[in-house]
């Protein structure tokens, strides 16, 4: 889960509760810009609990129970700079954040259609993912095949 809210200015303040951290995508240098690790909060996913000695556990900032609520310390912020920039949020059915060739392969998508409104943007990323499904049937990983989701926001 991840709930975010978008400010006229071109910040984005989210909390992110397992998912993928999301892609800024700059219209100026036409890439996928670093995000500073700093700058993102990660919490477990709502219900789930990772036993000490997993592997992923030191992904997770906040793994006790909280006593209180949220405070502006939990809340991740990110700001698009300039006209035309793009926040991508997806699902792993899409990409699941670990492969430099997708990530690059996803950029070109981004590349080519950045200047598009972001209903054509979000069905040129999901074509490609329906797609790179298509390669998984063939080589008879349709296990690998996850749900798509894609969400744009667009700073004009």
């Amino acid at each position: 889960m991840l709930y975010g809210e978008v400010h006229p200015y071109g910040y984005f303040r989210f909390v992110n509760f397992g998912h993928l951290p999301p892609l800024v995508f700059s219209a100026e240098f036409r890439k996928f810009m670093e995000i500073d690790k700093n700058q993102m909060v990660q919490f477990l996913p709502l219900g789930l609990h990772i036993p000490e000695d997993h592997p992923d556990r030191n992904r997770y900032l906040s793994l006790d129970s909280r006593e209180g609520t949220a405070n502006s310390s939990d809340v991740a912020e990110l700001r698009l700079l300039s006209p035309g920039d793009i926040f991508f949020l997806y699902t792993d059915g899409v990409y699941d954040g670990s492969d430099n060739e997708e990530r690059q392969q996803l950029e070109g998508v981004m590349r080519e259609r950045y200047r598009q409104p972001a209903k054509e943007i979000c069905n040129a990323l999901l074509e490609y993912a329906l797609k790179k499904d298509d390669r998984l049937r063939q080589i008879g990983e349709e296990d690998r095949i996850d749900d798509k989701t894609v969400f744009i926001i667009k700073r004009n």
